[in-house]
């Protein structure tokens, strides 16, 4: 496995190698190509969710507001948890999907320190941390007579969602489902992330350009779902960035399409010149969350996950981009028949982001399957063999 492969498991970019020239990093030109018209204006969340609200949870140390989305009005709760640097929106196309297939309830949480929680500690991301305020907002949402619960998790969120069941901090837990997250190559990936990290744009000139970069650098492969959890991603800066801190896109973007464009003459050079006045105008985006100051609790996410998992005593699910993910624990345990496993190929690493349709059939068959809830507009499962 390659070194950027192993970057996959904190929830942060796709297995697809980099542009030529280093296609991800700072000042590098993305080539807009055949699709140059394509659409990456933002889309609400309201498009895809029912409900935004804001769930208020008493703490120690005073009060912390999570922000989460939710559809559904009966059947299991899946309360779904992010990846790193990711938000609740991440799980918007694949909502729609899942709701298709079969019945349930969604709840998608806003970690803490990510999208538009806020917290009065944004430093603590410990794996108890937050595992203890999905149980806080699972409690406030529904008291003491919570309804049947399926938790499911992507990369980082795949990690707090095992932690959380470990602690049996949710009751009515019916089972449990990871995205593409292994302890053994999560682990593998830690020295190098850094780097990974450096490598990304520190800011972008607006929200489309944001949600350009995301997939052109595939780190979302699917365009609808990029266009609604972008949002979640990133925020405008307070105050306009110096010009080098804008320079990444300008020259990405804009640059390459008058390098492409070039024989029709003095307009592309106009409307530039337009694009840069504009630029000026508008205040730059930034990320949410400086992940590189999160490093102290990587290895808490992960150490340990494997057999952490394989302990929890409900049906469990694991869905992956690629066999060769899988460890040595995971392996055994998989052989045993500790947990349902299903490779889903062809994805990038936010495979419920990549492929929802196929992820919404495999979570709707495991529910199924395990008799959680019923199908509905004649979904009919097809088991997998793993």
């Amino acid at each position: 496995m390659s070194a950027l492969e192993k970057h996959l498991h904190l929830g942060r970019l796709q297995s697809r190698p980099p542009m030529p020239g280093g296609g991800v990093q700072s000042g590098s030109k993305m080539r807009m190509g055949p699709g140059r018209k394509r659409d990456f204006s933002p889309v609400p969340w309201s498009q895809y969710f029912e409900t935004m609200d804001d769930v208020v949870v008493e703490t120690e140390t005073g009060k912390d507001t999570f922000r989460i989305y939710r559809s559904g009005s009966e059947g299991p709760v899946l309360l779904l948890l992010h990846g790193g640097g990711h938000s609740g929106l991440s799980w918007a196309v694949f909502t729609s999907a899942i709701a298709s297939r079969v019945r349930c309830r969604i709840v998608a949480l806003d970690l803490r320190g990510h999208g538009e929680t806020k917290v009065r500690n944004t430093e603590d991301l410990s794996a108890g941390t937050m595992a203890k305020d999905v149980g806080n907002v699972m409690e406030a949402l529904y008291g003491d007579l919570p309804p049947p619960i399926m938790l499911i998790g992507h990369s980082m969120g795949g990690a707090i969602a095992v932690h959380t069941a470990a602690a049996n901090l949710l009751p009515s837990l019916l089972g449990l489902c990871m995205i593409d997250v292994v302890e053994g190559t999560a682990m593998d990936a830690l020295n190098s992330m850094q780097n990974f990290l450096r490598s990304r744009p520190k800011t972008f000139t607006s929200l489309e350009n944001a949600i350009e970069w995301s997939v052109k650098s595939g780190q979302i492969r699917n365009l609808e779902s990029a266009r609604v959890s972008m949002a979640g991603q990133v925020k405008q800066c307070e105050e306009v960035a110096s010009p080098e801190g804008c320079k990444t896109i300008i020259e990405g973007v804009i640059e390459e399409e008058e390098e492409e464009e070039e024989e029709g003459g003095q307009s592309i050079n106009k409307r530039k010149k337009e694009d840069d006045t504009e630029t000026k105008k508008e205040r730059p985006y930034t990320w949410r969350i400086e992940l590189a100051k999160t490093e102290k609790y990587w290895e808490g996410w992960f150490r340990g996950l494997s057999n952490l998992f394989l302990s929890c005593p409900i049906p469990k699910q694991l869905l992956l981009a690629g066999v060769d993910r899988l460890d040595k624990d995971l392996t055994i345990g998989q052989m045993q028949g500790k947990f349902q496993m299903q490779v889903l190929p062809q994805c990038g690493h936010a495979v419920h982001e990549d492929a929802p349709d196929k992820v919404a059939e495999a979570v709707a068959t495991f529910l199924i399957r395990n008799k959680f809830t019923e199908p509905v507009g004649g979904f009919q499962c097809v088991f997998p063999a793993c």
